[in-house]
């Protein structure tokens, strides 16, 4: 099987006519991206920013091939805590999201990831995949670290009161806190 194949009209797809395509969309789009080589015999492709406003950063992973573009974006690393609760959640989850789907890496480390067919690759899918992780990630985040991370959010808001220090960015997290947990 030949890496270019004929779409529809007759128009020859590669992966260097979807890299393309997609590196247009991502400029177009003011979105910040490099080029990956890959990795461990992986494919190359593009990592992209998305900005977020709980999570601030989500780099996500487009990797081209022959067939299809996958699309792999970390999301947080393996809970401490609670892992029922968590997968629970992931599980639930991925009835309601497009085009991707919550998974675990061999470490339990959660990620987002998905494929295209080559042919299914536009700059409104792209829009629309990279919009799902954007918004399952911002979205997901906070519950995530509540469901999986909560007494070590709890033992940071206590050493952060303890020595003074700032708890902005913990604010999101204060109704994890209890009035017994001040006072200690």
């Amino acid at each position: 099987m030949s890496a270019e194949r004929e779409a529809e009209g007759g128009s020859r797809i590669s992966g260097a006519n979807v890299q393309q395509l997609i590196e247009d969309v991502l400029t177009e789009h003011g979105l910040t991206y490099s080029h990956h080589q890959g990795a461990h015999g992986g494919l190359p492709g593009l990592i992209v920013e998305l900005p977020g406003e709980r999570k601030l950063k989500t780099n996500t992973l487009l990797s081209i091939g022959a067939h299809s573009v996958r699309v792999e974006a970390f999301v947080c690393r393996q809970p401490d805590e609670n892992h029922q609760g968590v997968y629970r959640f992931l599980l639930k989850r991925n009835r309601r999201l497009y085009g991707v789907a919550y998974t675990l890496d061999n470490t339990g480390d959660i990620y987002l990831i998905g494929r295209m067919a080559l042919e299914s690759v536009s700059a409104e899918e792209l829009d629309r995949v990279l919009g799902q992780v954007l918004e399952a990630v911002d979205t997901d985040f906070n519950t995530l670290l509540e469901l999986g991370f909560k007494s070590s959010i709890q033992k940071e808001w206590a050493w952060r009161v303890s020595r003074g220090e700032s708890l902005k960015n913990l604010a999101a997290f204060e109704h994890l806190i209890t009035e017994d947990d001040d006072a200690e």
